[in-house]
């Protein structure tokens, strides 16, 4: 291989890779220059013209004239008479002779291993330029084309062909990807093996969320809203808690969109993950509150030593607080940085039981009779004594008993089943019963007046009335905004 087809082999495989030309000279130099100091112990007195363009390459080797019996001839840098001479017969000393060098001269092997440093030379160069590209990159998001999809992980081509990887733990468990398909994601870090940068991409990640938002968001893209925290458990559920620094803009409003027009893009890429948005603040039982969202808190005891926080609510606001599989709480927690327990109301939960509750253990039609003379809780049928219950039901002395055993079972741990509320519930049992026994008379002789003239119909519509459970909620265009809790 002659010197010509050196450089412009070289010259191709550079432009290929997207090296400039300054860069390209710089490394041409660098190896013809180690190959002159593996030859001749050092390069100083040499010079190297290099033009990739038409492939020259020109070596020469710069000497001063000594006599031949002088004790510098030993010298790197000079010559004797005797050898400038069979160079150029005119030749004197004190003169300069400049020895032009061939790349022959070198012989085969070195050639052959200044092609091969020149190659490896450029791929050092193209590995740190990609390291260096997607080190300023980490946290912002990418685009590129599925190219193979293995069972760990998936490869990702860019722009300029460079391979990026997405392992199977940073992307969304309802991802399918095939060959071909664009995908975006959010470089989630950079790591050097071997000596070879491996880009590594996360659809999983907060981050992603994150730049999502403002991507969507031109509020957040402005900083006139910011996102505090983001906490994720992946194509399922997010929080994320924004706060607005202009007094005149509702961040979760504009988060949302108009009917949910800028968030819906942002669940769409996601795979349809639910995503509630939180105001942020800085009162922090407040902002426990918000973040336990859709479940409504009723009182917390916040311990700042220990992290932790109690939780009191309704019984059936706990289940919403602590969400399917407890995601909710769990996000909730990660979201406030507080471990959160949830606990139920003592009062509301000991204080008294629905009759409903006890469907599995009682017949519904006995359930029936009890709350036609007003029996509707637990309490209220205890408060009442069997004879009453007896003259004023179908059901017989048994049935009661077997009654009264399941609801005592029931409250066998109450601490707070004593004279005193069974006489409160007595008291109001009696009230209700004797307000439902005057509206039965009435009913009795309305119908009975009602007989006599036409025939009353068989059955009696039911009319419900509408609650909060049929309203839609901003949940259900793939958002939620939290209600404000009761302060």
């Amino acid at each position: 291989m002659n010197s010509h087809e050196l450089i412009e082999s070289f010259g191709e495989f550079a432009r290929s890779k997207n090296i400039d030309r300054p860069t390209m000279m710089s490394i041409l130099d660098d190896v013809f220059r180690t190959m002159i100091r593996k030859k001749f112990d050092q390069d100083e007195n040499f010079d190297v013209i290099i033009n990739p363009d038409n492939g020259d390459l020109e070596i020469w080797r710069n000497r001063e004239i000594v006599d031949d019996n002088s004790e510098d001839i030993w010298d790197h840098d000079k010559i004797t008479l005797t050898d400038a001479q069979k160079i150029e017969p005119d030749f004197e000393v004190g003169e300069s002779v400049a020895e032009g060098v061939k790349l022959e001269d070198f012989g085969r092997r070195a050639v052959l291993m200044a092609r091969q440093t020149l190659i490896q030379r450029v791929k050092d160069l193209e590995r740190d330029n990609l390291y260096q590209k997607y080190k300023d990159q980490v946290g912002e998001i990418v685009t590129g084309e599925v190219y193979q999809v293995w069972s760990r992980e998936a490869l990702i081509m860019d722009k300029d062909d460079n391979e990026l990887v997405m392992p199977k733990g940073e992307q969304i468990p309802k991802d399918r990807f095939r060959k071909g398909d664009t995908v975006r994601a959010v470089v989630h870090r950079v790591e050097v093996i071997n000596g070879t940068p491996k880009i590594i991409l996360s659809r999983a990640a907060p981050a992603f969320l994150e730049r999502l938002f403002e991507l969507e968001v031109p509020e957040i893209y402005d900083g006139l809203i910011v996102i505090k925290n983001v906490v994720r458990e992946p194509g399922e559920r997010a929080k994320v808690a924004v706060e607005s620094y202009d007094e005149r803009i509702d961040p979760v409003g504009a988060c949302v969109g108009m009917k949910g027009s800028r968030i819906h893009p942002v669940v769409r890429e996601l795979e349809n993950e639910n995503i509630d948005i939180i105001n942020y603040t800085d009162n922090l039982e407040l902002y426990i509150a918000r973040a336990l969202s859709p479940a409504k808190v009723g009182s917390m005891k916040i311990n700042q030593e220990s992290g932790r926080v109690s939780v009191f609510m309704k019984p059936d606001q706990v289940s919403l607080a602590i969400g399917r599989g407890g995601a909710n709480i769990k996000l909730a927690s990660r979201l406030v940085g507080m471990e959160i327990d949830v606990f139920r109301e003592a009062i509301d939960y000991e204080e008294d039981i629905s009759l409903d509750e006890f469907q599995d253990e009682i017949e519904p039609w006995v359930l029936a009779e009890l709350k036609k003379i007003g029996l509707d809780t637990g309490r209220a049928v205890l408060a009442v004594k069997k004879d009453d219950i007896v003259r004023r039901t179908e059901l017989e002395e048994e049935m009661v008993d077997d009654v009264y055993r399941v609801i005592r079972q029931e409250f066998a741990d109450d601490e707070d089943l004593d004279d005193s509320a069974l006489e409160a519930a007595k008291t109001r049992t009696t009230t209700d019963a004797t307000v439902k026994d005057d509206a039965a008379t009435d009913e009795e002789a309305a119908v009975t007046h009602a007989s006599a003239t036409e025939t009353a119909p068989e059955h009696t519509p039911l009319v419900t009335e509408a609650t909060d459970e049929n309203k839609p909620t901003t949940e259900e265009a793939g958002a939620s905004s939290p209600a404000e809790p009761a302060q």
